[in-house]
């Protein structure tokens, strides 16, 4: 069995400069930052241009090859385009729990692309008039 004693933070150099890193870390790394860039990492070299050039990105249905955007943001994001890339019909699906823009767009890249019926069975449709 071992035994350990804690130390006071304030007597720990090495524990405090580890703390302040950190602490600089997450204050400069804050979670909008974070799921940006996961959410690039998940795009394919042409939806990152596509993203980094125009705020948006096209995914394929899985099951039906239809061409979807997805814009940035959180909520009625999502525009189904046609052949000119004209949007025809919006989708607002979004996960269970609160999450930062980027995670919100990377699962939804993620349902579309893995299970498009599934996600369209439980989206609410707008028309794209309306944004």
């Amino acid at each position: 069995m071992f035994l350990f004693r804690r130390s006071s933070l304030g007597s720990n150099p090495r524990l405090r400069a580890l703390r302040a890193l950190y602490s600089n870390f997450i204050a400069q790394n804050p979670p909008e930052a974070r799921a940006r860039r996961l959410l690039r990492e998940w795009l394919s070299p042409e939806q990152r241009v596509q993203f980094d050039a125009q705020g948006h990105f096209d995914v394929t249905g899985s099951h039906t090859g239809r061409r979807y955007r997805i814009r940035q943001g959180t909520m009625r994001n999502v525009l189904e385009i046609d052949e000119q890339g004209q949007a025809k019909m919006g989708w607002c699906f979004v996960p269970a729990r609160a999450l930062a823009a980027g995670d919100v767009m990377l699962a939804q890249k993620i349902a579309l692309e893995t299970d498009e019926m599934a996600v369209l069975s439980l989206a609410n449709k707008f028309p794209p008039k309306l944004l």
